[in-house]
């Protein structure tokens, strides 16, 4: 079942994930966003803030722990073997939200896009602590949560990120 005129808060300060329905709350969890703290140049490995609109649902109907590479899946499914075997890799697993900015200069166009830069809401490995800034810019989330957030949203679905 999808929400109607849902909007997403991602708080950096808190690291948590809020789904509000007018003034219902549907649903929380924590999250890890940027280690790099906040930002929306390019390549700058931090979390844009603003308001976004996810612009794309993807990996309905895949495994939870699929490996996404480039948005699309793997054939792997993510293990702490996997994981041990290649310890650089920034895991993106199970579902993808991918955001687009909404404030042209601030989070849209330019060096400040949103989407060029590839800013995820993404599952991780349930090993990844939540609740600390961790990631290289995207907004990470346990597997479980992320399934149920996947199931609530769709595109259109308003995201603001904020301190």
């Amino acid at each position: 079942m999808f929400i109607v005129k849902a909007m997403i808060t991602i708080s950096i300060t808190e690291q948590r994930c809020t789904l509000f329905e007018g003034d219902t709350l549907k649903f929380e969890a924590d999250v890890s966003t940027a280690l790099n703290g906040v930002g929306e140049q390019k390549d700058s490995g931090c979390t844009p803030r603003g308001l976004h609109t996810i612009r794309a649902c993807i990996g309905a109907n895949q495994p939870e722990n699929t490996v996404f590479v480039g948005r699309r899946p793997t054939g792997e499914i993510y293990t702490a073997e996997l994981g041990a075997q290649f310890p650089e890799r920034d895991w993106i697993l199970t579902r993808i939200l991918w955001l687009s900015g909404l404030e042209l200069g601030r989070n849209r166009l330019a060096n400040v896009d949103t989407m060029q830069r590839y800013i995820y809401i993404h599952g991780c490995p349930d090993s990844l602590p939540m609740g600390e800034p961790l990631s290289h810019g995207c907004i990470r989330m346990h597997n479980k949560d992320l399934l149920t957030l996947f199931d609530l949203v769709k595109p259109g679905t308003r995201v603001h990120i904020h301190e």
